[in-house]
This record gives C-alpha cells, sequence and structure tokens, in this order.
C-alpha cells in the first residue's frame, strides 16, 4: 500500500443536459472513503466540477495528494485557466465563464489545498479506481435521480 493520499474523481450525465451523477473516492493505507450523488437536470461538466470540490474537499489543507481526474477541461480549468480567468474579473478573453459558481469553489479549494497535485488521467484505461469513480458515478445513474 502506499503512503500517499490519492483521490480519484468522475462525472456522468445520462443526456447532456440530462440526470447526472459524480462520484470521489479517496485512498490511503488501508483507507477508503467515498462519495457520491447527483441531479435530476444537470450537464457532464457539473458533475465532472462537483465531483473534483467533493474530491478535494477530501483532502486536509496541509496534506500532499494526488488528485485524478478524467476530465481534461475540468484540470485544465483548474490548474491553468482558472487564475487568469480571476484575475479578469472571472471572464474569460472570449466572455464568461461556463459553471462560474463551481469553478469558482473548486479553484478556491485546490487554492487551499497548495500540495494537492490535480491531474488527468486516461478515461476507461484499466486504472481499478479511476473505474470505481466512474462506477460511483454512473450508480445514481442507474437508480434514475
Amino acid at each position: 500500500m502506499s503512503d500517499s493520499v490519492v483521490v480519484y474523481t468522475d462525472g456522468a450525465c445520462k443526456g447532456n443536459p440530462g440526470p447526472g451523477g459524480w462520484g470521489a473516492v479517496l485512498r490511503w493505507k488501508e483507507h477508503e472513503k467515498e462519495l457520491f450523488g447527483g441531479e435530476r437536470d444537470t450537464t457532464n461538466n457539473r458533475m465532472e466540477l462537483t465531483a473534483m470540490i467533493e474530491g478535494l474537499s477530501l483532502i486536509d489543507p496541509g496534506e500532499a495528494a494526488d488528485v485524478y481526474s478524467d476530465s481534461r477541461l475540468i484540470v485544465d480549468t483548474i490548474t491553468k485557466w482558472a487564475a487568469g480567468w480571476e484575475q479578469r474579473g472571472w471572464r474569460r478573453g472570449t466572455g464568461p465563464v461556463s459553471n462560474l459558481d463551481l469553478v469558482q469553489q473548486a479553484y478556491r479549494l485546490a487554492q487551499q489545498r497548495p500540495r494537492a497535485r490535480i491531474q488527468w488521467i486516461r478515461a476507461h484505461d484499466g486504472s481499478l479506481w479511476n473505474e470505481y469513480a466512474d462506477a460511483l458515478a454512473t450508480a445514481y445513474l442507474r437508480d434514475e435521480v
């Protein structure tokens, strides 16, 4: 078992918009914690952002952790673009930021956890825990929200 904290997050949507779900799982040594939920009318990006928010919330602010998402959009939003958007009054060069409420929340949590490394992982590429986060996200959908 690794001594490092690892978090996997994923979101899913049936239709876009439509019913959606999100999942986050934290692994540390022999410990595991999972969270999941969903909404009746949402989008895939909102569910991916919600999963990231919930995943980051599992980490103590001073803790080192690797946080994985299979959404490049969400990883790039938090790690590359949000700082510039914040400097411009939360606007992109081409207009408003989509899902601003969730983007701001995810970015704030990431800033409060400077030792959390948010990284992209390829979806459905054999990572057990990425598949587990996906199963949590889609479990809510299978219950037909």
